[in-house]
């Protein structure tokens, strides 16, 4: 059937506009995705910078015997309404342990209430307007301003928001991620070698990795539903540890790692192993001196991100209890402990406004933490990886 001129080039035409218009709404698909996330980033770093500053009170304490029974003694009247109770309540403890400071006064800067805070930042708050104007006046004799807050970053977790720190969870995260790591990288890493360099292919290994691939699919709090039966109900793994929910996240992980090992070990060419079986290497050692090597780099670099993937995880560890209240600093893998995400997530259900800077100010060290390992992961792939 011939076509004029006229027909081909409408037909052109036609194309010519369905792909320009596939292209605009790919371009448009994009700008609407790069939206949200600019969204999301300023609303997180709208709320959770001011996370980053405290309000603290310079107030003069008086060693007297009634800071001995009790804190507001040692205290103005007015100005102790504005401190933090947290303060309060460790004057007759220091007076305990440091009986010299009977009789002497001392001044210092000091946590304020987390109401206080809030009036500093310009954001909802329950002071009164006497309250208010003894704020106003200390801040007039420069007795009241908001500092870098340390605490957040040198306490464990506290019913008081102004006392509420994130050192506790990053030293569970880091614990539990020791546990993760030192059970997913080795056990991962070999089964993908015996797998791709070793097994037989059968319907018994055709099997199994039909089922890692699976496994690497399934919603990760059915891995927090098989620790809890296994590790804790079976095992008697201490609840709420973090080698319970280091092993946990560890059965979430190993699929990850395994399928990123085998694709960086079928990267390798099959003329390198030809070369070392021909000088006479056994296939062990054409595994282990040639191929590894070799494929180290891509194996790095998908270990990196599944612990990435792990590190945010919040269902698996809720389900095994590690939303723990850890108000002290522990370093120990069978007692109680939480996580970055676990802690976000408690101070995400509480009530008070001075937590949701809390809670976002946590998300931005969480999001700080993973891109720098995506990031790790992205440069070691940049500068290991071989192209054949």
């Amino acid at each position: 059937m011939s076509h004029s001129f006229d027909d081909i080039s409408a037909q052109l035409k036609k194309r010519h506009r369905q792909s320009s218009r596939l292209k605009w709404i790919s371009m448009g698909a994009l700008g609407l995705a790069g939206l949200f996330l600019v969204l999301f980033f300023a609303d997180m770093l709208s709320k959770g910078l001011p996370a980053f500053q405290q309000a603290q009170i310079q107030v003069q304490i008086d060693y007297n015997e009634d800071a001995q029974r009790m804190g507001r003694a040692a205290l103005d009247p007015e100005v102790s309404r504005l401190v933090s109770r947290t303060f309060e309540r460790l004057i007759p403890v220091r007076m305990r342990d440091n009986p010299e400071l009977l009789g002497t006064t001392e001044t210092r800067w000091v946590l304020a209430d987390s109401e206080v805070d809030q009036y500093l930042k310009g954001h909802r708050h329950t002071l009164s307007e006497s309250q208010q104007a003894t704020v106003d006046a200390l801040v007039e004799q420069d007795r009241a301003e908001l500092k870098f807050n340390t605490t957040f970053f040198a306490s464990g977790d506290s019913k008081m928001p102004e006392a509420a720190g994130i050192l506790a969870a990053a030293l569970g995260t880091v614990m539990t991620m020791l546990v993760t790591l030192s059970i997913a990288f080795p056990v991962g890493v070999m089964t993908a070698l015996y797998l791709e360099e070793f097994a037989p292919d059968n319907r018994l290994t055709q099997l199994i990795e039909i089922n890692i691939n699976n496994l690497a699919a399934i919603p990760s709090i059915l891995f927090g539903l098989l620790g809890l039966a296994i590790f804790i109900n079976f095992f008697g793994v201490p609840r709420s540890s973090p080698l319970v929910g280091g092993m946990t996240l560890a059965l979430m992980t190993l699929p990850v790692i395994i399928i990123a090992t085998r694709t960086a070990l079928r990267s390798v060419p099959d003329s390198i192993r030809h070369a070392a079986f021909g000088v006479g290497c056994s296939r062990w050692q054409v595994v282990r001196d040639h191929v590894l090597p070799l494929a180290m780099p891509g194996i790095m670099t998908g270990s990196i991100i599944g612990l990435a993937q792990a590190m945010g995880e919040t269902a698996p560890l809720i389900i095994v209890g590690m939303v723990a209240f850890i108000p002290d600093i522990g370093v120990s893998f069978t007692n109680a402990a939480t996580v970055l995400p676990a802690q976000v997530f408690t101070w995400a259900g509480e009530p008070d406004q001075a937590f949701v800077e809390k809670t976002a100010g946590g998300i931005l060290v969480l999001l700080a933490i993973l891109i720098f390992l995506n990031a790790t992961a992205v440069m070691l792939r940049r500068k290991f990886e071989r192209r054949w």
